[in-house]
């Protein structure tokens, strides 16, 4: 595999998590046995857990469909021939997601994901930055005592699936305000009143996926 050879020489030893990018039915990560051989033979020699990311509104079956995929380890040595058993694992060790407050749909696939024991990683928590131009953000944000970036942020952070939230920032300035988000999810779940400031946003800022991504498409980069 010629990318895995270029990551290695040029960032090897640094390297503990080797991401498979912008993951979907079409493009046969999925469902090619030969490439997930080949990355679970990364994974055994150089010792790299293995992640997927996805976009799109189906990505809670991209999810589902990554937990069912499994490889063969080495033969138990330990077993006689005829009761020599295949082991197998799961492939992949974490999934990357674009979730935040208006696209809510692989929620309970990434739960799912997170059961299992997968890594989860969070990205788009602003929605590009959509996210912050909605007034009931700001509305929460100001009963929260808030930046309304860091209650984006930090109702994800306070989601059950317990994800890494990438922050995206570009300034200092950005990035301290995203940083109040690990207080402020601590709030959200740690107080009645917080709670119900959870449920409130998440319930009245949630999009229809199949709108949210036909909206992201038209968005001008």
């Amino acid at each position: 595999m010629k990318q895995v050879q270029e990551t290695d020489s040029h960032i090897g030893p640094y390297l503990n998590l080797y991401q498979v990018h912008s993951a979907t039915f079409d493009s046969g990560i999925l469902t090619n046995t030969q490439v997930h051989e080949a990355l679970h033979k990364c994974r055994v020699e150089k010792g790299w857990k293995l992640g997927l990311s996805m976009s799109g509104p189906n990505q809670d079956e991209i999810i589902r469909e990554a937990l069912k995929i499994n490889v063969g380890d080495e033969q138990s040595t330990t077993a006689t021939p005829s009761t020599t058993k295949q082991k197998h694992t799961r492939l992949f060790d974490s999934v990357q997601c674009t979730y935040n407050i208006l696209e809510q749909r692989p929620s309970l696939a990434l739960m799912e994901a997170h059961n299992a024991g997968m890594d989860i990683i969070i990205k788009e928590g602003l929605a590009n930055g959509r996210a912050l131009l909605y007034p009931k953000l700001a509305e929460m944000a100001r009963r929260v005592g808030c930046s309304t970036d860091a209650l984006a942020l930090g109702a994800i952070l306070a989601q059950p699936f317990q994800p890494r939230v990438l922050s995206g920032a570009v300034t200092k300035e950005q990035l301290r305000s995203n940083l109040d988000a690990l207080s402020v999810a601590e709030k959200l779940m740690g107080t009645e009143e917080g709670k119900e400031v959870l449920k409130e946003l998440m319930d009245e800022c949630k999009m229809e996926s199949e709108e949210y991504w036909k909206e992201r498409s038209a968005l001008k980069w």
